[in-house]
């Protein structure tokens, strides 16, 4: 053994300290916009200023540039202390930083200018998606370069939550992202289609909340909370029950999202069973922080840092109580497409990482600069205003989801619609709105005053390199990794994924795999909870042993998250789809219709309208039959929609007349008084490329849409015929229009939706 002196490696911590508190800035400067426009439909000021292309923006700023800087700075920064290690890699760790921020400006440039997958937080075109990949191995390989040069025998909690971030994310973002480029500029399509694709959207979606919103800010909490307030963590044992059951179960809960639609039901059934599980782990988590504090509660009162670290973690458990609570099926019935679910991200977007960055850049700020925080009574206005600002935001929103479900459903006795427009609702939850813009316009007004408070305790400091002295251990391992992989724990669990397997490729899949699989995790994680938690005969506990070998370790927790990912995604991806491949239903789009859904997806139509219309009687009545699976097999990628701002379109081809649909999309107003739907009348004057038809069609024959070779050839051809024919009926109403104009073909896109292509679309006014 010998001593040695480690110098941490805190520039690294300070550049991306300083990047998440300037995204943050622009991130909420984005959503304050954008939250205006949706109550001023006047401040969608030019194309690449809409609601529809700056809502991903407003998105990817929020999570990935805000969120992603912080926990890459608390991670950095943690894992060099509890590993008395300094970061191995310069290069690995400046390539990390610039080629992270590179991404997030190639983002600021691209969505603004329409360039999107149009998938949830997965919308960035398929460079960038390379781009993000290659980041996360950088970052992946200089984190566990550390965890290797590790000085501290055992891993600490807070290790353990971000390698199962590291791991969770790499996974998901491949899978998600997996899409077949057009090669001739920033256009891809999904390899999934229809529902398959619905699914593996939410499979990420709702685990990209869980695995880069969740488990990293909960190591986060696990290392700065304890250090903050001078106390161990509260429970040990709790914090392996947290773990492991947490990233076991989040990854099986992404089907909530798609309750009453066409998912299969078995799918939709444990979607929401575990979510509803997730309860305990979460508010297992929020207790171990909070009683962390057990008496230090006093130093809330001087303490900004515990102040903000308390209220975040009070907030994540308001979020993970929430969650559960929309995943109930009748609940979900009544919140789903509705602003309550726009509440209840915030709740964990502002509550639980806005106040956690928060509290982080507080406690780091003055030790990497070396100088006490310049004004804390700044801090405590910059914790009101912000608390403020969150209660307007959500209450605000939780009475406009509540007052949208309700008059959505609401029926005459004799069945009839009680509001039979849509835009009633929209008139009846306005005030909601401007009460949406002041939450966060004052959540915004106390991250500014942050600002300044950080910048003048820069300027007044200096930067400080810390160091510590330590002694190179000795790491000879209590257990042999072959005793330990072949482990009871290991063993039963290598058995329950093998049962698991079988009986999901079994034809008996529904309730008997959905009941074996409630009744292994139940048994695995009561289990775990006893058997990991102590040790017998004076032996070390056989996690205590799991923490000293980081690549079992590793491994364990990849297979973990694998169980839950593979058991949701190969019954559907895998089997053959139960849906018909002949008929008016599966009729592939026309060229104009590809060129048409391409400027759907690019201006964001997707975020305000759904195209998933569900079994219930107010639904049928409003928008007509509930969709199907069959109807969505060559949607690539699959536009299910996650919010109504605006009505249900999965019925509305041939409902209105070519002239109608012009007039809306010209001018919402003339057809929907009191719309809030931003103007689309320049896409009169701009040219569809035709160059593109012939290879995005054979993109989509790859991906296994039914296209014949004459079909690519004669492309154009046929999408001139379709076009000439709406614009001569357009003629007819007095209305003239280029035929190869992006117009055209957005018209013949919604024309398409819910019906046969050869079905006449009506002239003249909209058919009732």
């Amino acid at each position: 053994m010998k001593e040695v002196t480690i110098t941490y490696d805190d520039v690294t911590v300070r550049r991306f300290l300083l990047a998440s508190v300037l995204w943050g800035l622009v991130g909420m400067l984005v959503g304050v916009v954008i939250a205006s426009q949706l109550a001023f439909h006047q401040l969608n000021l030019a194309p690449w200023l809409s609601f529809g292309r700056l809502r991903p923006l407003h998105t990817n700023a929020v999570i990935f540039a805000f969120v992603g800087n912080m926990i890459f700075a608390g991670i950095y920064y943690s894992t060099q202390r509890l590993c008395k290690a300094r970061l191995p890699s310069r290069f690995l760790s400046a390539f990390h930083f610039y080629g992270w921020q590179a991404i997030i400006v190639a983002a600021a440039v691209t969505l603004p200018l329409g360039y999107t997958q149009g998938k949830e937080y997965a919308e960035l075109e398929w460079p960038i998606d390379i781009a993000i990949a290659l980041v996360w191995v950088a970052f992946a390989i200089n984190f566990f370069w550390t965890l290797n040069n590790r000085r501290e025998k055992h891993l600490y909690v807070a290790l353990w939550f971000y390698i199962a971030t590291i791991l969770t994310v790499a996974v998901l973002h491949i899978v998600n992202s997996l899409a077949l480029p057009v090669f001739s500029g920033l256009k891809s399509y999904s390899i999934y289609a229809g529902v398959q694709d619905a699914l593996v959207q939410w499979w990420y979606g709702h685990n990209a909340v869980a695995f880069f919103l969740t488990t990293p800010v909960l190591g986060i909490m696990y290392y700065f909370m304890p250090k903050a307030a001078e106390r161990p963590v509260y429970s040990y044992r709790l914090s392996i029950i947290h773990f492991w059951a947490l990233i076991f179960m989040y990854i099986w809960a992404g089907p909530h999202h798609l309750l009453y639609t066409a998912l299969p039901d078995w799918a939709q059934s444990m979607g929401m069973i575990f979510s509803v599980m997730l309860w305990a782990p979460s508010w297992g988590g929020m207790i171990n922080g909070l009683l962390t504090l057990r008496g230090a509660w006093d130093r809330l009162r001087q303490d900004p840092v515990l102040k903000f670290f308390v209220a975040g973690v009070t907030f994540y458990g308001m979020a993970t109580f929430e969650g559960p609570l929309l995943s109930i099926k009748s609940v979900s019935g009544l919140a789903h497409y509705t602003d309550w679910i726009i509440g209840h991200v915030h709740t964990g977007a502002l509550g639980w990482n806005g106040f956690m960055a928060a509290g982080m850049f507080y406690f780091l700020v003055p030790r990497l600069w070396g100088r006490a925080l310049h004004s804390k009574a700044a801090a405590d206005v910059h914790f009101w205003l912000g608390t403020l600002g969150i209660l307007l935001y959500t209450v605000s929103m939780w009475v406009s989801g509540v007052t949208q479900g309700l008059m959505w459903k609401a029926t005459n006795p004799d069945g009839t619609l009680l509001y039979p427009s849509f835009v009633e609702t929209l008139i009846a939850i306005r005030p909601m709105y401007y009460t949406r813009i002041v939450g966060g316009a004052l959540y915004l007004v106390g991250y500014i005053i942050m600002i300044w408070n950080l910048t003048a305790t820069i300027m007044a400091g200096s930067p400080v390199e810390s160091s510590v002295q330590v002694i190179e251990p000795d790491r000879k391992p209590e257990m042999p990794w072959q005793q330990l992989l072949f482990s009871q724990p290991v063993i039963l669990a290598t058995v329950a994924v093998l049962m698991m397997v079988i009986f999901f490729l079994s034809d008996q899949v529904e309730i008997a795999v959905l009941m074996l699989t409630i009744l292994i995790v139940l048994v695995v994680v009561a289990w775990l909870s006893f058997a990991l938690s102590r040790g017998t005969d004076g032996k070390p506990n056989l996690h205590h042993v799991l923490e000293g070998r980081p690549l079992l370790f590793t491994v364990l927790t990849l297979v973990a998250v694998l169980i839950g990912g593979i058991a949701e995604l190969l019954p559907t991806i895998l089997v053959d789809r139960a849906v018909p491949k002949t008929g008016a239903i599966a009729t592939p789009y026309r060229p104009l219709e590809v060129h048409g859904r391409d400027i759907y997806v690019r201006e964001g139509c997707y975020l305000c309208h759904s195209q998933m219309i569900r079994p219930f009687v107010a639904e049928k009545v409003r928008y007509g039959e509930p969709s199907t699976a069959g109807e969505f097999i060559y949607d690539h990628p699959f536009q299910w929609g996650s919010k109504r701002t605006g009505p249900d379109l999965h019925r509305v081809g041939g409902k209105y007349s070519h002239a109608w649909h012009f007039q809306h999309f010209t001018d919402p107003r003339t057809q929907s008084q009191g719309s809030n739907m931003p103007a689309y009348g320049w896409l009169s004057g701009r040219k569809l490329d035709l160059g593109d038809t012939a290879l995005k069609l054979a993109a989509l024959k790859t991906l296994g849409v039914p296209y014949s070779a004459q079909d690519i050839t004669d492309g154009n051809r046929e999408l001139e015929a379709s076009a000439r024919a709406i614009t001569k009926e357009l003629a007819g109403q007095g209305i003239e229009v280029p035929w190869d104009s992006e117009m055209v073909a957005l018209i013949s896109y919604v024309q398409r939706l819910g019906k046969h292509p050869a079905q006449p679309v009506p002239a003249g006014q909209a058919r009732k």
